[in-house]
């Protein structure tokens, strides 16, 4: 599968992370995850709590904080879709999940591309669903040491 992905930290300036590593994340999600994302470009943001929320109000009609968004892309187009993430919200959930901050913020990512992948959680059956997919992926991105390390400097 032809996964090129974009990311896009200029706009939360205080993550830092090896880009290699958020793509071989992905990789692995394409390649041994067992569930499949549209093929082509993959648009990752990294955006604070108020900004995700202004992009919640104006496409979601919700202007309430969340943690990841995903947009689908145009396969036709070459686009896989657009994943936004909170980094701010992984900051703040992230020890409430017994998580790292890496964990949580890769398991935003994960949950994202499952979204692409056909997996949604907007009634109680299907999030059943998604939480097991997200145990299983993220299960073995940790066993097979594909998870990044993502770190963020000091607030002003």
């Amino acid at each position: 599968m032809e996964r090129i992905v974009q990311l896009n930290k200029e706009l939360f300036k205080r993550i830092s992370f090896d880009e290699k590593a958020v793509f071989a994340l992905f990789r692995w999600l394409d390649e041994r995850s067992g569930f499949t994302a549209p093929a082509g470009e993959l648009s990752i943001a990294f955006l604070s709590d108020k900004d995700l929320a202004q992009v919640h109000g104006d496409f979601l009609d919700d202007p309430s904080p969340t943690d990841v968004i995903t947009f689908p892309g145009d396969p036709n187009e070459g686009l896989a879709g657009e994943i936004l993430v909170s980094v701010e919200r992984a900051e703040q959930e992230a020890e409430r999940h017994d998580n790292t901050f890496s964990e949580e913020l890769s398991l935003y990512l994960a949950h994202g591309w499952l979204h692409l992948a056909g997996l949604d959680d907007l009634d109680p059956i299907s999030r059943e669903a998604m939480r097991a997919a997200e145990k299983h992926v993220m299960s073995g991105l940790k066993s097979d040491g594909r998870l990044p390390v993502f770190s963020l400097s000091p607030s002003n």
